[in-house]
């Protein structure tokens, strides 16, 4: 290295103290992009119409209006897929969408192309990283001097908050997130249309799942054969949709005892208790599929008691889904069947959460969740899960995660099972 490119390394890391920009030569940068717009290809098809966007934008910019809020800078993967369509990929750097009275905007890194205006509602500016504020100079071009910005602050860490306090002087940064959220829960007829489609995926994903185990075949493969049906199915169903993000969690023996418990490579053995999670995404939106199975015979008669209590559990709050309850009563209800078995100290979470634009990864919707603090009514056009858990320790009889998992659209009269794969000791012995 010649002493001149050490020097240049020597200013840009060796500052342990502090992170800050290295002095520029502008004669050697003002030919670089800062922001600039690439509208390469033409927009990409989308399962949603343009009179649905244009609702869930119309609806918020209702909301900053009635807020007097001049523009809003969201940057949550929810929030920026529900506004634009678009799903992103960070990879350690920043995005976001700014919408005010009469623009919407996704911004992305230059690294990125034109893909994220092909899948914008709306329009895209394109921000170079050879600069680190570079984002903020694309979040200022984009706020046309408002003075009131609307922000997540269910999604900003301390830091970036700071970071935008900073580079925007003066401007008052409002919370929309709890807002935004409550547009998200009530589903549009078009996002039920997907929902199901996701429903029907996570259900061959576990017919795949039952022709894959068998004694002997690590979980891994068994989980590799439920992703890639669900993968080929989506890929068949829609044009040009992007295949990201679907995956499955399957779990044998000790492994069943947490819910999100990574897919190892141990081997299946014959009298394991399962866990099947088959989770596909589709255009930004998550379906999950959950199921209690056991190789080739259930191990023991706790085992199977315990089996049939989730099962009613599961059973009962499938009936209390609907119209006017209220997630904590329904909560409560289900508390006492457990604690009748003398199970409830078994049970560590919630009995469900809406569904919709989601991941564990991404955020939901967490003012629909079947909890006992909890007290929103449900409505119709909700989407909610049933997924009643008890995990029995390592050494006691009966040890390991019994779980089941559907899906329900509220409507005006009661809900919609939209689950199609069955659950039970009747249905989930696997090779028996």
């Amino acid at each position: 290295m010649s002493r001149a490119a050490d020097e240049v390394t020597r200013q840009l890391f060796c500052r342990p103290d502090k992170l800050e920009e290295a002095p520029m030569d502008t004669a050697r940068t003002d030919d670089m992009v800062h922001v600039t717009r690439w509208h390469w290809g033409d927009k990409e098809w989308s399962p949603f119409s343009a009179v649905e966007m244009d609702y869930r934008q119309g609806a918020l910019r209702d909301h900053l209006a009635a807020e007097g809020i001049d523009a809003c800078l969201l940057t949550s993967y929810h929030n920026i897929c529900y506004y634009s369509g678009w799903v992103f990929c960070y990879f350690g750097r920043k995005y976001g969408m700014v919408i005010d009275g009469e623009n919407a905007t996704t911004i992305s890194a230059g690294i990125d192309g034109g893909q994220p205006w092909r899948r914008t509602y709306g329009d895209n500016l394109v921000y170079s990283d050879w600069r680190r504020d570079n984002y903020y100079q694309a979040v200022r071009d984009l706020m046309g001097g408002a003075s009131r910005l609307g922000v997540e602050l269910d999604h900003l860490s301390v830091d970036q908050f700071r970071s935008l306090e900073s580079a925007l002087p003066g401007v008052e940064l409002v919370d929309v997130g709890p807002a935004t959220m409550w547009m998200r829960t009530v589903k549009s007829a078009e996002e039920h249309d997907l929902i199901r489609h996701g429903a029907r995926i996570c259900d061959l994903g576990a017919e795949a799942c039952v022709d894959a185990v068998a004694a002997g075949v690590p979980e891994h493969e068994v989980a590799l054969a439920t992703t890639r049906t669900m993968v080929r199915e989506i890929a068949a169903s829609f044009p040009f949709v992007e295949l990201m993000d679907t995956w499955t969690w399957f779990q044998s023996g000790i492994n069943t005892d947490g819910a999100h418990n990574p897919v190892t490579n141990k081997l299946v053995e014959t009298g394991d208790i399962l866990s099947l999670n088959a989770f596909p995404m589709i255009f930004g939106y998550y379906t999950a599929l959950e199921r209690t199975m056991f190789c080739d015979h259930v191990t023991s008669a706790e085992h199977l008691r315990l089996w049939e209590v989730n099962v009613e559990v599961h059973e009962r709050g499938l009936e209390l889904i609907r119209p006017g309850a209220r997630c904590c009563d329904i909560a409560a209800e289900l508390n006492d069947v457990y604690r009748s078995h003398g199970l409830l100290k078994y049970r560590s979470f919630g009995y469900g959460h809406s569904f919709g634009v989601l991941s564990h990864y991404y955020g939901r919707e967490a003012g629909v969740e079947l909890r006992e603090d909890v007290e929103t009514v449900l409505e119709p056009g909700m989407v909610v899960s049933m997924e009643p858990m008890i995990a029995i320790p390592d050494g006691q009889p009966g040890a390991g995660g019994y779980r089941e998992h559907d899906i329900l659209i509220v409507g005006e009269d009661g809900a919609e099972n939209i689950t199609g794969f069955p659950y039970g000791p009747e249905h989930n012995i696997i090779g028996s």
